[in-house]
């Protein structure tokens, strides 16, 4: 039986890789194959990728178009290396960030144009789509607010963003979440860690019907 594959978006800030975290170690608990994994990353390329576009210095003048293919990269090889393998044997996969990341940041924030942001996505990732996507949506100010709150000294290249390009990715966000109900949950992010968890568990149970190793669909 073919896994399932669930994705998390989000601005920087909303929580997203706890909750990818608590959801994986309690679909273990009722014995199913869990993978986690991340974007952009996941594989050696991608990880090398990963560091240039948020932290190396040679990275601090890439164009927008340039950031577009480097996260697209990252993603093809990250869903033919691991993503694809990993359903194929009927593990469920939790992504943190997917393509919604770029339709998002580089479509939306940084205003390429959607025809080519659309094709690329659709190119590194052969038409797979997640079965559930998780937006965990919060208030711009208060993401910018736990950002400030990790320190500065430790903002990546894009967390350094001014606050207009979050209020853009936030709306982008919701614009898809209205576009697809059927695969968007957005959920309330400024809700306590351990309530945004139930919430989670609460949805999941709903649209597969009970978790359990022999009870998937």
């Amino acid at each position: 039986m073919r896994g399932i594959l669930i994705s998390f978006e989000g601005s920087d800030g909303c929580g997203k890789s706890t909750q990818v975290a608590r959801l994986a170690e309690r679909l273990r608990a009722v014995g199913l194959s869990v993978l986690t994994t991340r974007e952009p990353g996941g594989t050696p390329a991608g990880e090398a990728i990963r560091h240039l576009l948020q932290t190396a210095r040679e990275g601090a003048a890439l164009t927008p178009e340039a950031e577009l293919l480097l996260f697209a990269a990252s993603r093809a090889q990250l869903v033919r290396e691991v993503i694809r393998p990993a359903l194929e044997q009927g593990t469920w996969v939790l992504v943190d960030r997917f393509l919604d990341s770029t339709t998002v940041y580089q479509g939306v924030a940084r205003r390429l144009k959607t025809g080519d942001v659309r094709a690329i996505n659709e190119f590194a990732v052969g038409g797979l789509r997640p079965d559930v996507t998780f937006l965990l949506d919060l208030d711009t100010g208060v993401a910018l607010e736990r950002l400030g709150a990790r320190g500065g000294a430790t903002a990546d290249r894009i967390e350094n963003q001014p606050r207009a390009f979050f209020e853009a990715v936030r709306a982008g966000y919701l614009q898809l979440a209205a576009e697809e109900p059927q695969r968007f949950r957005v959920i309330d992010a400024s809700q306590p860690v351990d309530a945004i968890t139930e919430t989670l568990w609460k949805l999941l149970e709903e649209q597969f019907h009970g978790l359990s190793a022999g009870n998937r669909i």
